[in-house]
């Protein structure tokens, strides 16, 4: 009875996981689909009489195609796949029901076997999941930060994957593509095609931005424009105070998540044109956009913010896989 016990919690743990997994990627699929839907819904302002023009077109065609499936033999199709149901159902059933590992009288060598069986199942099942965390970390990129576009206020490590805010304005050169007034600095690579995964350690931090953006970011002066998520070129996330902030084009989406992150992923799909930020400790979704085209190749970003009397000292680092140094694509 008791190694029956046990096989039962194995399935059960097994079931536990499986469950987990599968919330984690129907968010994963929510989360693109609503970011999907808000670029159509924004597309189809922008273009609202080439929708009507197509919506005439649709009205027409649809006049002239022949009704050729009618009412009862929909419901006489409906209704026989009622009855396949039913009787797929039914064998399903017979088929868990011989499986319940409660039913199956086994003698104590077998049952141990068995046991030892869903253990290495539970345990290969656990390795796996979230599946969509093997499929995001396949596309990981290193990523290095270009130390000639660090503000005077923030030091890049010499291996080029972190960044910390430093009370003292350092004599840099004035380069063109430095910031001068917003404390970020961005990536040397960019990216243009193809689908690429960058996880960022932001543990113990009160405040930080990180994001993607365009080449074209404005870095002068005190615009709104230079601060991540502010301008048309940029997306990022924000904690501040407490609270989680999705920015772009200027417009704030407040997340509902409390939880202090300790590494935030960005998933860049260029394929599909969106930018997915998560909790990578779990890979749970935080937000997506969807531009459905970039129009210009993406650098990662990050603002590793004031250190506000020492709460906010420590730096943000990029987690690079151990892998060389990509090329910009």
């Amino acid at each position: 009875m008791e190694i029956r016990q046990s096989i039962v919690q194995r399935y059960e743990e097994m079931h536990a996981v499986l469950n987990e997994d599968l919330r984690i990627t129907l968010s994963h699929l929510d989360m693109e689909e609503k970011a999907a839907a808000s670029a159509l819904e924004t597309l189809m302002e922008r273009n609202g009489s080439l929708i009507q023009e197509i919506e005439q077109d649709l009205s027409t065609l649809d006049e002239a195609l022949d009704q050729t499936v009618t009412e009862t033999n929909i419901m006489s199709f409906l209704s026989a796949m009622e009855h396949q149901d039913l009787e797929d159902m039914s064998r399903e059933r017979v088929v868990q029901d011989k499986a319940d590992p409660i039913s199956i009288d086994l003698d104590e060598v077998k049952a141990e076997q068995i046991l030892s069986l869903t253990n290495d199942v539970l345990r290969l099942i656990s390795s796996q999941t979230p599946v969509i965390r093997k499929l995001i970390k396949s596309y990981s990129s290193v990523m290095y930060l270009d130390p000639q576009t660090a503000h005077p206020k923030l030091v890049v490590s010499p291996s080029g994957d972190s960044a910390t805010y430093t009370k003292t304005w350092q004599q840099l050169p004035d380069l063109a593509g430095r910031f001068d007034t917003t404390l970020n600095v961005i990536s040397s690579q960019a990216h243009s095609r193809g689908l690429h995964y960058w996880e960022m350690d932001v543990t113990g931090k009160t405040y930080w931005e990180l994001g993607v953006t365009y080449p074209t970011i404005p870095r002068k002066g005190s615009t709104e424009d230079c601060w991540l998520g502010r301008g048309d070129d940029s997306w990022c996330v924000e904690f501040f105070d407490g609270k989680y902030t999705a920015w772009h084009g200027g417009v704030p989406h407040h997340l509902p998540v409390t939880k202090q992150f300790s590494r935030i992923g960005v998933f860049c799909n260029f394929v599909a044109g969106s930018v997915t930020f998560l909790d990578a400790d779990d890979m749970m979704p935080l937000y997506s956009y969807c531009e459905g085209t970039f129009s210009d190749c993406l650098h990662l970003a990050l603002c590793p913010g004031h250190d506000h009397n020492g709460t906010n000292s420590r730096p943000i680092v990029i987690c690079n896989p151990t892998s060389p140094m990509p090329m910009s694509d």
